[in-house]
């Protein structure tokens, strides 16, 4: 038999800070509206399955940019480098051209647009969006890859970008 328990949700602010205390990798999903390049930066980004080749990130259901990115047909998440703090800081910000300059950036097979310089690249088709809590899961199908040797990746954590130092016992 189930037992049907009471919601009980902690508090937003402490579970803001609970979460602050792990690290994130970070990433830039980029994709076009019609011809317009958009893109955001998230650090829900997950591996999901291998066969099929699925990965999924979240993203806030108040963000201006969502309702451009989720009609589009492809979209690519840029994985950062450790360098690229700035960048990943520049597509979290709201009411800019994000693609401007500084960005550097190119027109991917499908028109998408691709990060320069960035350590990977994973070109997707979105296979599911499904609505949880006040986010939305955004899960794609991957279709290629291209991956920079050599590269450490961008972190977050307790609300600030870092670099991963490995541990050498």
């Amino acid at each position: 038999m189930t037992e049907t328990l009471p919601d009980l949700a902690v508090d937003r602010d402490r579970f803001r800070r609970a979460l602050a205390v792990h690290a994130a990798g970070v990433v830039i999903v980029t994709a076009t509206s019609g011809d317009t390049p958009v893109g955001l930066t998230a650090t829900s980004f997950t591996s999901v399955s291998l066969d099929p080749p699925l990965v999924s990130f979240y993203v806030d259901r108040s963000s201006s940019t969502w309702p451009w990115m989720r009609t589009a047909e492809h979209f690519v998440v840029n994985i950062l480098a450790s360098e690229q703090a700035e960048l990943a800081a520049r597509f979290a910000r709201k009411d800019i051209d994000r693609f401007a300059a500084p960005t550097r950036w190119n027109r991917g097979p499908l028109g998408q647009p691709v990060l320069d310089d960035v350590s990977g690249h994973l070109y997707c088709r979105p296979r599911e969006v499904i609505a949880v809590g006040d986010h939305f899961l955004v899960v794609g199908l991957v279709t290629d890859v291209s991956v920079r040797a050599a590269t450490r990746p961008l972190l977050y954590h307790q609300g600030r970008f870092g670099r991963f130092a490995p541990h050498n016992p």
